[in-house]
């Protein structure tokens, strides 16, 4: 059952400890069966509620799941790998379009405004006790999102929009609990919820977003909480739309107690209107990361959601960071109050590239997907040999395999490294690697 590796430990954190340094390793692998918990307690001579509570650890972080009388067995995708390493590397010569990374271009300099927000830390010292969200941040953040319809409600600041989903999945939930997540759809979203002990429930999406029907499956089979990417979703490019948006509410007003996450990252680099679900359940939130517009490296995402999600975050946050820089957080003001980015140009810019790209596709008689934001997704028949067919031809892709569940294969471009001498020779490619595919359901 386990080949040659021995489990060892005589208490729980040491039993768990051994399983997941196995599974870290790849002496255990995804989907291998671990021996009963009484089988494994008389082999180690322990008692079998020390098995168990080293179980219910491993279940905890995500690196197990159990199965009742079908026995437990190492998650197809266990924390400790994470859907970062499935990558392609980049050998010298060949383009990297698989990043996910903004153009460096659009971004903003930063050095000024840290400058002006350092010099007013100097003047005004940010000390222990003081308010964690800048007062002018919050005043610009609400207004924002009042004019986007997002309803009233109190305000965090977290590092960045994967940090304020854990916190508001780790306020509601416990270990066990499931949440509906998009497929394909954010790896990092993808790793999270296992990590957490949560089970994932796939959920299928098109270009207008996560399918109403397969959400209300999900809910009416338990599913606790919902994520759902507003615009620029990752990988697809979906952006929910009106039509779309009353479909989604009207589901979730029939599951009241759905906890429901909308992550925005895409604020200020789309140009299509946000149509949010906030409101329509008792708890939500909605999180805007400044990543894209204005650089990764800033880690700093605004939250909102009702009072009991809010204050739960807000406590457990004072316990742990304490708060996000707020150094940080007046040069992102200061960015906002300058104009630093202009959203009508990022957006236009990244929408010629992805539009080019999709047409030339199409020319080719292959399908690309990609509404708003920076990326394509390109269905696909066989997922490995397309990956490194473009790599052989020059240009290296992010495979499907870091953003799918149950949905089909494809690729993922990122296109905002394109230029328009890029679109014909890399539409020849991926017509060559792929061949026409017809559009699908779901993806």
């Amino acid at each position: 059952m386990l080949g040659e590796y021995p489990i060892k430990g005589r208490g729980a954190a040491e039993i768990s400890a051994s399983v997941e340094r196995a599974v870290a390793t790849g002496e255990l692998e995804p989907g291998q069966l671990l021996p009963p918990m009484r089988e494994l307690a008389e082999r180690l001579g322990v008692n079998p509620n020390t098995v168990a509570a080293a179980y219910r650890v491993l279940r905890d972080r995500g690196v197990i799941e159990t199965h009742g009388r079908r026995g437990s067995r190492v998650r197809s995708r266990p924390a400790t790998s994470g859907r970062e390493s499935i990558r392609v590397e980049v050998p010298e010569g060949v383009r990297d379009v698989a990043g996910g990374n903004p153009d460096l271009a659009l971004l903003p300099p930063l050095a000024p405004a840290f400058a002006e927000a350092a010099a007013q830390g100097d003047r005004q010292p940010v000390l222990y006790g003081d308010e964690e969200v800048e007062p002018e941040l919050a005043r610009l953040a609400r207004e924002d999102l009042a004019a986007d319809g997002v309803p009233k409600g109190p305000l965090a600041v977290t590092n960045g929009s994967l940090d304020a989903i854990e916190r508001v999945l780790a306020a509601h939930l416990k270990p066990g609990d499931t949440v509906a997540v998009e497929d394909p759809g954010w790896g990092s979203v993808l790793d999270l919820v296992p990590a957490l002990g949560l089970r994932v429930q796939p959920v299928g999406v098109d270009d207008d977003g996560p399918l109403p029907d397969e959400v209300r499956a999900a809910l009416e089979a338990g599913a606790r909480a919902l994520i759902v990417t507003c615009r620029a979703q990752n990988p697809t490019g979906a952006a929910v739309g009106a039509t779309r948006a009353r479909a989604l509410r009207a589901v979730l007003r029939a599951h009241p107690d759905t906890v429901l996450i909308e992550d925005d990252h895409g604020h200020r680099i789309v140009d299509l209107p946000l149509h949010p679900l906030a409101g329509t359940t008792r708890h939500w939130a909605v999180v805007r990361s400044v990543a894209k517009a204005y650089g990764p490296d800033l880690r700093l995402a605004v939250l909102t959601g009702d009072e009991v999600t809010l204050d739960r975050v807000r406590g457990r946050q004072r316990l742990g960071p304490g708060w996000v820089s707020r150094v940080t957080q007046r040069a992102v003001v200061r960015l906002w109050s300058d104009g630093a980015v202009d959203p009508r140009a990022v957006a236009a810019a990244y929408g010629r590239r992805r539009d080019a790209l999709i047409g030339a596709l199409a020319e080719r008689g292959t399908t690309g997907r990609g509404r708003s934001g920076m990326n394509v997704w390109i269905p696909v028949p066989d997922e490995t040999g397309a990956v490194a067919r473009l790599l052989h031809a020059g240009w290296a892709v992010a495979p499907g395999a870091r953003f799918r569940l149950k949905s089909p294969p494809g690729v993922r471009v990122t296109v905002s490294t394109l230029t328009e001498a890029d679109i014909g020779p890399l539409a020849d490619a991926i017509a060559s690697a792929v061949g026409p595919v017809p559009g699908r359901r779901g993806v």
